[in-house]
């Protein structure tokens, strides 16, 4: 897309000296009457019109059509999770990261059948992710004065007496889709024991490896695309230690060497 000369300082004033292809830059910003129509087709597309749709209409239409084809990919197209399960997941992960604005996905979720025992129970679910840190402290600190104390127990017996309560209602939420929620949530939260913990469990319980995969991709928008890549790091270093079964496809995409710019 553009090459420099590396004998040029960097910096603001090295790239002022790069060979950009001007072609792919915005030039200034459209006339009202184009700028008009940028906006009302972003509009038309989605239905409502949030700031940075406008911003990126505006100043930089190539970037705002690789984001639409991103969330389109993302939260448009179904993968395996059924719309009901799909929005299930996305309220755990809108909840932990206090995404009020995007209240699409829960507009979703009862339009899917979703109910009000449902979104209390997801409610639920995420506040024991939020607080799970509480759990870790004993360990963290006093594990010596209390040896028998066993964090994953303690965690689960929580989880257990959540599930215990719900409704009727909430209780035809299968268990999968509880520990693909709640690996999602911990992704958000950085909690990774945890997520360990509920990526188990989906093993144990049957979880499609694309289940999974789409569960705790929901990460990257609210989440952040680095606690996405965490998550999946996670999830590749259990394969690699021995502590899940995966598919062939698994085991080859978690052997595979990796890295990063660091």
């Amino acid at each position: 897309m553009f090459a420099f000369d590396p004998s040029l300082p960097l910096g603001l004033t090295g790239i002022a000296h790069a060979n950009l292809d001007r072609s792919l830059m915005p030039a200034s910003p459209p006339d009202p009457a184009e700028a008009a129509q940028r906006l009302a087709a972003v509009k038309a597309k989605r239905g409502y019109l949030l700031p940075h749709h406008g911003l990126m209409a505006l100043t930089a239409p190539q970037l705002l059509d690789g984001y639409e084809a991103c969330y389109t990919a993302l939260t448009l197209v179904p993968r395996t999770l059924s719309e009901h399960d799909r929005e299930f997941v996305w309220l755990g992960v809108l909840t932990s990261r206090r995404e009020h604005i995007a209240s699409q996905h829960l507009i979703k979720f009862l339009k899917a059948g979703g109910t009000l025992e449902e979104v209390e129970l997801i409610t639920r679910l995420t506040a024991l992710a939020e607080g799970s840190g509480a759990f870790a402290f004993i360990p963290d600190h006093w594990q010596h004065h209390l040896p028998a104390f066993d964090r994953k127990a303690v965690y689960f017996g929580m989880l257990n007496s959540i599930l215990a309560g719900a409704t009727k209602a909430a209780k035809n939420i299968r268990p999968g889709l509880i520990h693909g929620a709640l690996a999602a949530i911990h992704g958000c939260l950085q909690r990774f024991q945890e997520l360990k913990w509920h990526i188990a469990e989906c093993y144990r319980l049957g979880v499609p490896e694309a289940e999974l995969a789409e569960a705790v991709s929901y990460i990257m928008f609210s989440g952040s695309m680095p606690y996405f890549v965490e998550t999946c790091g996670v999830w590749q270093q259990m394969i690699r230690d021995g502590e899940l079964a995966p598919s062939p496809a698994f085991k080859l995409w978690a052997e595979m060497d990796q890295g990063g710019p660091g």
